[in-house]
């Protein structure tokens, strides 16, 4: 009796563990990278919790890579490689594993990675786990996320139909959405000179050449003050936006504001 006494209170114990609650109010939560990383992704978590757990943990990623969509759906589609080396197969079959662990066991202050953020405790996870737990703690340190207008989170990503005949760009979105709430917009493009990178990555590295004219700076410096306009405004639609393809509504851009119609676009698969 008393063997089984003491066995029944471990048994509890582990209950406890495993479905403690988390130290954060009911909600949907969200945070991101602060930077791109040397492979060209930032991740972001998003978290949902009711009743004091963690009923939904999403994991994801956005890139300045040029056209990517966001990262799982790029593992997925056969782009992000890592299917080739890892036996645990394609990074969004990992990531998904990670975030299966986390709502089963509650456990977002995981004291188990070793030096290189890896971990033998998640069945299926063999990738760096670091960002997920730094980001899954940011996000519930923060405020969550206020219901907004759209009726389905994820990821929404659009492009150009075609290539502009004179730059030879073709323009991308990525819009992430949380608790119906643009929380991110990642404007971009493709060039069609396939030596060249990414538009943003081109701007940043000093390629692109708008700055040498441009008062209010270069490309990527005005296109994120359209991208802050757009989380702004919810609905780009409500970003007025003249024949000319310009708008004197964005303080900071003076640049064709192309990727406010193609955040509009992208957004209907949210509505």
């Amino acid at each position: 009796m008393k063997r089984c006494a003491v066995l029944c209170s471990l048994i509890l114990l582990a209950g406890v563990s495993v479905f403690a609650q988390v130290k954060a109010k009911d909600g949907v939560y969200f945070a991101q990278g602060d930077s791109f990383g040397s492979s060209g992704w930032k991740s972001q978590v998003v978290l949902e919790v009711r009743g004091g757990k963690i009923v939904r943990a999403e994991w994801n990623g956005v890139s300045n890579i040029a056209g990517a969509t966001d990262k799982k759906s790029w593992a997925k589609a056969g782009s992000y490689g890592m299917a080739k080396a890892a036996k645990q197969g394609e990074w969004d079959k990992q990531a998904a594993a990670a975030e299966a662990w986390l709502v089963k066991t509650q456990d977002v202050g995981f004291k188990g990675l070793n030096k290189d953020g890896k971990t033998d405790a998640i069945s299926g996870a063999s990738i760096t786990l670091t960002e997920f737990f730094t980001l899954a703690n940011k996000a519930l340190s923060s405020a969550p996320v206020a219901k907004g207008m759209y009726a389905k989170d994820g990821w929404y990503y659009k492009e150009s139909a075609d290539f502009d005949p004179k730059s030879g760009w073709k323009e991308t979105i990525l819009v992430t959405v949380a608790n119906g709430t643009v929380v991110d917009v990642l404007w971009n493009g493709i060039s069609k000179d396939a030596s060249k990178k990414s538009k943003l990555v081109e701007a940043v590295e000093g390629r692109y050449g708008m700055a040498k004219a441009a008062k209010k700076g270069e490309w990527h410096i005005q296109a994120a003050a359209v991208q802050d306009a757009i989380i702004k405004a919810q609905d780009p639609a409500k970003i007025a936006v003249k024949a000319d393809g310009y708008s004197d509504a964005i303080s900071g851009a003076s640049i064709h504001v192309t990727g406010v119609a193609l955040a509009a676009e992208a957004l209907k698969a949210a509505r």
